[in-house]
């Protein structure tokens, strides 16, 4: 794609203060969304009815009239009750703000309907909801719409973005945590290592949804091979892929990647990665964006982590950093 945005944005190292206690991309990824305790948030959940016959769920914070409403698309396997969702869910009712949280197709709770899942460049699922979420602005009485995205609904967002270009604009500022920005590049890390920690617990959810998709659509992938397949290359090929209309995982990899759409972005998006986040090493995070785009690489922060203070740790440097860029734009 072509984009009239110059891509020089400068990359800034961030202030996110890493507590002493905590040190390394894995502690600093796992301990955040384990051992700290999440913030109540009363949520009030809509039921959408697709366009392809299916359902997606959304939960839903209600703020005042007359405030900003806050999308957050979460990450894989993820939902409006992780650490970050939770997180920033919390901080928004505390100022007031409304908020969002649509669930990707099965990661409600309740196994979705139609022959497919969700996947890392899912943008015309995002541009989907965000239409239906604008449209509805004068209802709900909000005046500012901001889409954010964590991990695979970061890279998800992003793709949204950039393929969007200028029609993007029904949204006034976006933010992209922990993207996976080259899946290619994350496929690999987390395909050894301590890593396959990380894999092993997706594929377990993964695996599973996939058994209960299978009972609705008997033939729709190779039983045996989906509960063989050992990292998320194997499973996106014999599930991912060939369920949203890619070749293979190579193919999917690929196309749905966001670093390919980072200098079509034309409105204020910050993208988030901590250097040590162990889904992503730094040799893939792009050095330059849009003009529009602000890159912020911190040296720590692990994998949506982002803990401050003593212990036991806090999640508020995360959402603070987000509305701030936010409110900045």
């Amino acid at each position: 794609m072509s984009s009239s945005a110059s891509p020089s944005s400068p990359i800034s190292a961030g202030a996110y203060p890493a507590p002493l206690w905590l040190p390394g991309g894995h502690l600093q990824t796992i301990y955040p969304a384990t051992c700290i305790s999440k913030p109540v948030v009363a949520y009030r959940r809509e039921r959408w009815d697709t366009p392809d016959g299916d359902f997606i769920d959304i939960d839903f914070v209600d703020g005042q009239p007359g405030q900003p409403l806050v999308v957050l698309f979460h990450g894989l396997e993820g939902s409006s009750d992780s650490h970050y969702s939770r997180a920033l869910m919390a901080q928004l009712a505390t100022l007031g703000w409304s908020g969002a949280v649509p669930h990707f197709r099965g990661c409600s709770g309740e196994i979705n309907q139609a022959p497919r899942f969700y996947h890392s460049g899912d943008a015309e699922e995002v541009d989907w909801i965000l239409r239906r979420l604008a449209a509805s602005r004068a209802q709900k009485q909000f005046t500012k719409l901001y889409a954010t995205g964590v991990s695979l609904g970061g890279n998800a967002l992003l793709r949204w973005l950039g393929e969007s270009q200028n029609e993007a604009k029904i949204v006034d500022a976006a933010c992209a945590i922990s993207a996976p920005l080259d899946l290619a590049g994350g496929g690999e890390a987390l395909s050894h290592g301590f890593n396959m920690v990380y894999t092993r617990s997706f594929l377990r959810t993964m695996k599973s949804k996939s058994l209960d998709k299978l009972q609705q659509f008997p033939r729709l992938f190779d039983r045996e091979k989906m509960l063989r397949s050992r990292d998320l290359y194997e499973f996106d090929n014999i599930v991912t892929a060939p369920l949203h209309g890619f070749r293979n995982t190579e193919d999917y990899w690929h196309r749905a990647s966001a670093k390919l759409v980072m200098n079509d972005i034309t409105i204020p998006t910050l993208v988030l990665n901590a250097k040590n986040d162990p889904f992503l090493p730094p040799r893939h995070l792009p050095p330059k964006a849009a003009s529009s785009v602000t890159l912020e690489y911190p040296e720590q922060g692990g994998h949506v982590g982002f803990a401050v203070g003593g212990p036991p740790g806090r999640l508020d440097w995360l959402p603070q950093r987000m509305l701030q860029f936010l409110l900045d734009t």
